[in-house]
């Protein structure tokens, strides 16, 4: 204990000389911690929360009763290193997304709409994914809350349509010019249409995955997004969220869940209805 009160009576006599150093070590180290809990908490990572405030109270005690400034300094460096590591291993994509969000694509739109007006966007769009699915039309639908990366949008066609079944099965007609891309959709609007996703390019994912497949699986890595992907050459509908699949053979029940979730969820966290 005497050690210990050493080193903090050395710290506070030199902290008048080094305040300014000290200041920004605390930010730097305030900031990045802020992130890694953010990151944690929203991935529900409570558990590896302890973990880490435990390596951090350890290591400052080793900081705190070593004599040795080199090492305990060497020792400190390392447990923040393992902890860095660790976290990026185990989220990498959700890492990946917070950071990308931050570059994000707004539109400030202030549409309000009934929630009658929802129920009929939700049956409309069940509507045109069941009818491409019977007709083996590919299809790609980007649910989003303005929280997309501008080159996204920029990469197709801004639209602003209102939302029926013939206008989401027309876009995607295979003769349409826009067929090939994803169709955005923020709020009660068809946002965007031709836009060009980043592809998953994991080494885990199955060789016979289609590009439509693939986007869904890049754009929800990279965004707070839902993905809804009708096959090409099977019809299957598919849902994908958080950069996996979430839902392979989705029914029009499971389309519905996930509009659902997003409107009433999604739209009403955003002060939108």
């Amino acid at each position: 204990m005497g050690n210990i009160g050493e080193r903090f009576k050395e710290f506070f006599n030199s902290f008048g000389q080094n305040w300014l150093g000290y200041l920004l070590q605390f930010i730097l180290i305030a900031v990045v911690f802020y992130y890694v809990f953010k990151i944690l908490i929203t991935n529900k990572g409570g558990k590896f929360i302890a973990v880490v405030t435990g390596a951090i109270v350890i290591s400052g005690l080793a900081f705190a009763l070593t004599d040795n400034d080199k090492l305990s300094q060497e020792l400190l460096l390392i447990v923040i290193l393992m902890i860095a590591l660790l976290v990026f291993t185990m989220f990498h994509t959700e890492i990946k997304r917070s950071l990308l969000d931050s570059n994000v694509k707004k539109s400030n739109k202030k549409d309000n709409f009934t929630g009658t007006g929802v129920e009929l966007i939700i049956e409309e769009t069940v509507r045109a994914v069941q009818n491409m699915s019977k007709k083996d039309i590919g299809a790609l639908i980007v649910l989003s809350n303005e929280n997309l990366p501008e080159g996204i949008i920029e990469s197709g066609t801004v639209v602003n349509a209102d939302i029926t079944s013939q206008m989401i099965e027309a876009v995607f007609y295979p003769k349409a010019p826009l067929h090939d891309g994803a169709m955005v959709i923020e709020g009660n609007k068809i946002y965007a249409a031709g836009c060009f996703l980043p592809l998953a390019q994991s080494e885990k994912l199955p060789k016979d995955m289609g590009s439509r497949h693939r986007a869904a699986l890049g754009v929800t890595s990279v965004a707070s997004v839902t993905a809804i992907v009708v096959s090409e050459e099977t019809g299957i509908i598919s849902i994908a969220k958080n950069g996996a699949i979430r839902k392979k053979y989705a029914d029009a029940a499971d389309i519905k869940n996930a509009l659902s979730e997003y409107y009433w969820s999604d739209l009403t966290a955003e002060g939108k209805l």
